[in-house]
């Protein structure tokens, strides 16, 4: 009991006192800088005694180290003038070999080319491009005969279809056939969302698709001139490659016999 009292009233004790705090930086030393904590201390006796572990290390791999044991870089390193140099292994392939792969990636891309080619065309047919800007509004002439009918004149009225579907390019039915469609309730405004949605989608696809075709035909460019690099020994570069079109070289003429 006596003991367990004891480390009750120790527990408490502890509980009581205030909380160690370091000294700060005195007013007149200020100008030396931050004063170095324990906790400042032990991070820079931990980074030390790392770096000390990792140089006794070392020096003790050099000093047993031996030298007359083999490893397979020795086979590609020379000494030349105290220096070791690698020597440079040799081609895998001929320069035959080098023009056919090239020949070979050129045909993919070029097949792939084509063929989002054919899609965006497939998609133009579709859409008819009826909303891309840029494009030049449509022209539609009414003639009359007397100045009384281009006063009355109603586009409405004339084109037999509903107002909110006169200033509409494309899908503008007749009042017959809305009549119809309201029938088989197929002209709700959910329906109409429906359609401006897939056809939003369907822009937005053949977008991408065009963008995909022209870094295709980049890539075909830029792979034809480092084919054709192979045929030529001297060039001159006249235009750095960039992202969008390929390095511009300048090949010395030769007569060909």
């Amino acid at each position: 009991m006596a003991a367990a009292a004891a480390a009750a009233f120790k527990k408490a004790a502890k509980a009581g006192q205030r909380a160690h705090r370091e000294r700060a930086q005195p007013g007149s030393r200020k100008r030396l800088g931050l004063l170095e904590k324990k906790k400042d201390y032990k991070l820079r006796a931990n980074d030390y005694h790392k770096k000390q572990k990792a140089l006794q290390a070392l020096r003790r791999k050099a000093q047993e180290k031996n030298p007359d044991e083999f490893y397979f870089r020795m086979t590609r390193v020379q000494l030349q003038d105290g220096v070791h140099v690698i020597k440079q292994p040799e081609e895998e392939t001929t320069l035959e070999q080098q023009k056919l792969m090239r020949t070979q990636d050129l045909k993919y891309i070029e097949m792939k080319r084509v063929a989002e080619a054919k899609k965006i065309e497939r998609l133009k047919s579709e859409l008819h491009l009826l909303e891309a800007e840029g494009k030049q509004a449509n022209k539609h002439t009414f003639f009359f005969d007397t100045k009384e009918e281009v006063r009355t004149f109603d586009l409405a009225t004339q084109l037999n279809t509903a107002p909110e579907l006169v200033s509409r390019v494309y899908n503008r039915p007749t009042l017959e056939t809305l009549r119809k469609e309201a029938l088989q309730g197929t002209t709700t405004p959910a329906h109409l969302q429906k359609l401006a949605r897939q056809r939003k989608a369907q822009y937005n696809l053949l977008k991408q698709r065009i963008e995909r075709e022209r870094k295709m035909f980049v890539i075909a460019q830029k792979l034809q001139t480092r084919k054709d690099l192979l045929d030529k020994a001297q060039k001159v570069k006249v235009k750095k490659e960039t992202v969008n079109q390929p390095a511009v070289y300048k090949f010395q003429f030769k007569r060909k016999r």
